[in-house]
């Protein structure tokens, strides 16, 4: 009788961390449903890791977003439908390929303006060294003479 109240108390302890730690599990009725499921979790971005999609991520937020594209889905949304559902929600963040247009111009054209910008630099470089090496004074027939005579000297 005394360790009744005991293992009722460890079976609640082991019972909680067990439901903590079991995986996520959506039935789907196709294997083609299943793919575009994890199509869309893998180009959806967590809000609070930032650097993770959310099919990676362990983020409680993650987790719901991904209920809400299987509910999405399960209720017959398209690709679109979901992806702007959670743009809406969450912002233009939670895509990892945003779309070109005025407002991320920038952020397409940048790696194209860095590497333009690197080749103008280095092309400046070397058309500067070229002119300072092609401007470099010549001896005069009589300087020559002199450094010839002062090399001779220390020759000897």
């Amino acid at each position: 009788m005394r360790f009744v109240p005991i293992l009722l108390a460890a079976l609640l302890v082991f019972s909680t961390s067990a439901r903590a730690e079991a995986p996520e599990f959506y039935d789907f009725d196709t294997q083609v449903e299943e793919q575009r499921f994890r199509s869309l979790i893998a180009e959806l971005r967590c809000p609070k890791c930032q650097n993770q999609n959310i099919a990676d991520s362990n983020a409680p937020i993650s987790k719901d977003m991904r209920d809400q594209v299987y509910l999405m889905m399960q209720a017959g949304a398209t690709d679109e439908e979901i992806v702007g559902a959670l743009v809406d929600r969450f912002g233009e963040f939670v895509k990892y390929k945003p779309p070109v247009d005025r407002r991320t111009i920038v952020l397409w054209a940048f790696p194209a303006i860095a590497v333009f910008g690197g080749v103008l630099i280095v092309a400046g470089v070397v058309l500067r060294s070229r002119r300072r090496d092609s401007a470099a004074p010549t001896l005069s027939p009589d300087e020559k003479a002199r450094v010839n005579r002062i090399l001779a000297d220390e020759d000897r």
